[in-house]
């Protein structure tokens, strides 16, 4: 477990606690700085991103009270001076007795295995294994990715929802109102184990269209028709709305097809309390047949416009560069 690295590493001054302090100390001053210092948090932040790689080694390493022991012999180790040995073909790589001497006794000096060239990883690794050799240091479990898809309405009132692993096991988890189609969503410790705990689960929502309304932002469209009378003439139309109910809207006199209406506070719920906007927008239908009366009065009207012209410039338009 030990690393020849952890001479120059100060985990507890990067984790802002005492050597002396607690494994909830520890533990509540990761959380803290984890939070912060999180790549979520900080996109593009490369200075944030290093800090948080050596806050989390920091605390893989003291977290776990047998390699946080080494770690803190090691430290003892560098503090108390250890130093190298000249010997008659040069210096032979072993530390004084006086260093180690503390953790095994009197000893000669020389290096686990007996070779002036031996590593300190060598070293370490006789140390604290044995001299059975160098461990790594344990990491979290790898991270897992899943994707759920869900109703439109689940994803704008929230739902919760099983997600079922590979292995046969489930997850459960609540999504919060608003999701959006395409949102990633981090769970933690909901991933693979590992030796220094759970790796995250990635959660990719897809969200299925509505038949009536859709999404922009944190607003609801609906696409609703109107006679060619209700534009040209005015009016009110009933709208329904998400929650069920239904809105009046007044349309003026020559509303063009396409035109939107806004409806205050009938959108998507915030996590402030307040909500979007229902954005209305009109479109005017086109009757598929004619008939007596009908045909007749559309005949007439035609006859009374008759010098309208709504592509007149169309041409001079057209000519623009």
């Amino acid at each position: 477990m030990a690393n020849q690295d952890w001479f120059d590493k100060d985990f507890y001054k990067s984790l802002g606690v005492s050597p002396e302090a607690s494994d909830t100390e520890i533990k509540k001053a990761y959380r803290k700085l984890a939070k912060d210092l999180h790549p979520d948090k900080n996109p593009g932040n490369a200075q944030a991103e290093q800090r948080f790689k050596e806050l989390s080694e920091g605390y893989a390493v003291l977290s776990d009270p047998e390699t946080r022991k080494e770690y803190d012999a090691v430290r003892t180790m560098s503090r108390g001076g250890a130093r190298f040995t000249a010997g008659a073909n040069g210096p032979s790589g072993g530390f004084s007795d006086d260093v180690f001497s503390g953790f095994f006794g009197r000893q000669s000096g020389r290096q686990p295995g007996g070779g002036a060239n031996a590593s300190m990883d060598d070293l370490l690794a006789g140390l604290f294994n044995g001299g059975g050799g160098f461990s790594q240091q344990p990491t979290r479990g790898n991270d897992v990715e899943a994707t759920t898809s869900v109703t439109f309405r689940q994803a704008v009132e929230g739902d919760t929802v099983t997600l079922r692993r590979a292995d046969g096991s489930t997850v459960t988890t609540r999504l919060p109102a608003g999701v959006k189609d395409g949102q990633k969503i981090r769970l933690r410790g909901k991933g693979n184990p590992g030796p220094a705990g759970n790796g995250d689960l990635i959660l990719t929502v897809a969200v299925e269209p509505h038949a009536l309304f859709g999404r922009d932002g944190d607003n609801l469209t609906a696409t609703v028709p109107v006679t060619f009378s209700e534009a040209a003439l005015g009016g009110q139309i009933s709208v329904p709305t998400f929650d069920g109910s239904s809105v009046t809207l007044k349309l003026a006199p020559g509303t063009p097809s396409g035109r939107t209406l806004r409806v205050k506070g009938r959108g998507v719920k915030r996590k402030d309390g307040t909500s979007g906007d229902l954005l209305v927008t009109v479109l005017i239908t086109v009757p598929q047949k004619l008939d007596g009366a009908a045909r007749d009065a559309v005949e007439a009207y035609a006859a009374a416009t008759a010098g309208d012209d709504p592509r007149e410039g169309l041409m001079a338009q057209a000519r623009q560069s």
